[in-house]
């Protein structure tokens, strides 16, 4: 048995020795096999250090540029077109080539004496009720050309025509004699204005205060600056805030609680004052204002048409109670309107005759107070917060006007109730 493996063990020694001399020379290295799958990867390395700091970026506005009204009414045609024959976009008009301004329903004879319209930069409103001038300095006109001595009659500021008042056009006084009035009305008269620096003045003219993207109220003075807009028409929306707050920023002369009156009457743009007085002002203005149809507009259409309507909602449309019942027979028979008794013109732009209880804009007080008689505080200088019955009533009821005098008895009698049916 041992013998066997010693001869086993040899035998395979000797196969071994064999192959071993048979085997030749190894061969040339073979390609490399491909790679394998990746390893997991290792743990997170430390932070490198800090770069450099680069170049401050340019400063680039982030927020939207004013484009103009024009671009706006692109696209916007209709309304642009109907816009344009409101009294918003004519607030302030620059002269051009010394060319006289164009308005929808007016025209201007001329500037005033002594100059000619290559001496005027702007023209201060002109649409309706006046218009006052600014020289090629930027200054409001309030005397002749080179003057050295003040004259406090000069006549620079012309009146339009007004069956209402019964007045022709004219030339009348407006802080004549006062050297170098500046023109810092720009918050109110312009789109996009500027006060900012406080030495910055528009066309480099001394005697504007501030500067603006364009004259006048116009499409963006209420939606903003619309280039973000232009360039992302259904991506940034142009919104408008629709409260009364919004048109209060302009039609309003001082604090809220107060109406501001001078010369017998209500001081022009007060509307926000005199909203604030009574639960109107819980309404917002677009309820019966359209801002791109305004009332002088509308009357104009209705010259045409009578069934146009100045506003866009009628009293009797919430005062429907009221409407039903009035203490008068001649009223109704004569065409009195709500408005002609709760929205007499108790306010002034340009005319006014103080006797006969007439301006030349409508009040938006409204309520009647039917026992109190007059307007204004004693000293003249605030309207009271309810209308009293000289305008609300003698605007017609007075010597040489529309309807029979009264006397304040009379007065008080009748517009006590006048609203309330008799009880049966």
């Amino acid at each position: 048995m041992r013998r066997s493996k010693f001869i086993w063990f040899g035998l395979v020694a000797v196969v071994a020795l064999v192959l071993a001399g048979c085997a030749g020379p190894q061969g040339e290295q073979g390609p490399p096999g491909p790679a394998g799958p990746p390893g997991p990867e290792g743990p997170q390395g430390p932070p490198g250090p800090a770069g450099a700091a680069g170049e401050a970026a340019a400063a680039a506005g982030v927020g939207a540029e004013y484009v103009g009204s024009e671009t706006c009414g692109q696209c916007h045609e209709q309304i642009y077109e109907t816009f344009r024959k409101s009294g918003h976009p004519y607030k302030l008009n620059k002269v051009v080539d010394g060319q006289p301004p164009a308005y929808p329903f007016t025209e201007l004879p001329s500037p005033p004496e002594g100059y000619t319209w290559d001496d005027i930069s702007y023209v201060i409103g002109g649409y309706g009720w006046k218009a006052r001038f600014m020289d090629q300095q930027g200054y409001i006109i309030t005397d002749k050309p080179g003057a050295t001595i003040s004259d406090t009659n000069y006549l620079n500021q012309y009146n339009y025509a007004n069956a209402v008042v019964g007045t022709d056009a004219s030339w009348v006084k407006y802080k004549s004699g006062t050297p170098q009035l500046k023109y810092d009305c720009g918050t109110c008269h312009t789109t996009g204005y500027s006060a900012f620096p406080p030495d910055s003045h528009q066309d480099g003219l001394p005697g504007i205060v501030g500067t603006w993207a364009e004259p006048g109220i116009q499409c963006e003075r209420c939606h903003g600056p619309g280039g973000n807009h232009v360039s992302d028409p259904r991506g940034v929306r142009m919104e408008v805030e629709r409260s009364a707050a919004l048109c209060g920023d302009c039609h309003i002369r001082g604090a809220v609680e107060s109406v501001n009156a001078a010369g017998g009457f209500i001081e022009h743009h007060e509307q926000y004052e005199e909203l604030f007085q009574s639960k109107h002002i819980t309404l917002d203005c677009v309820i019966c204002h359209d801002p791109h149809t305004l009332v002088i507009q509308l009357r104009k259409a209705q010259e045409s048409d009578p069934s146009v309507q100045t506003t866009r909602t009628q009293c009797q449309n919430c005062h429907f109670k009221q409407a039903q019942y009035q203490d008068s027979e001649v009223h109704p028979a004569i065409g009195v309107q709500c408005i002609d008794c709760h929205m007499p013109r108790i306010a002034k732009s340009a005319w006014g005759d103080a006797e006969k209880f007439t301006g030349d804009i409508r009040t938006h007080l409204m309520a009647i107070d039917p026992q109190q008689i007059g307007q204004f505080s004693e000293d003249g200088t605030t309207a009271l917060s309810q209308i009293g019955l000289d305008f609300a009533c003698r605007q017609c009821h007075v010597e040489g006007g529309k309807a029979t005098p009264k006397t304040d008895e009379q007065l008080i009698d009748k517009a006590t109730g006048y609203h309330t049916p008799p009880q049966e």
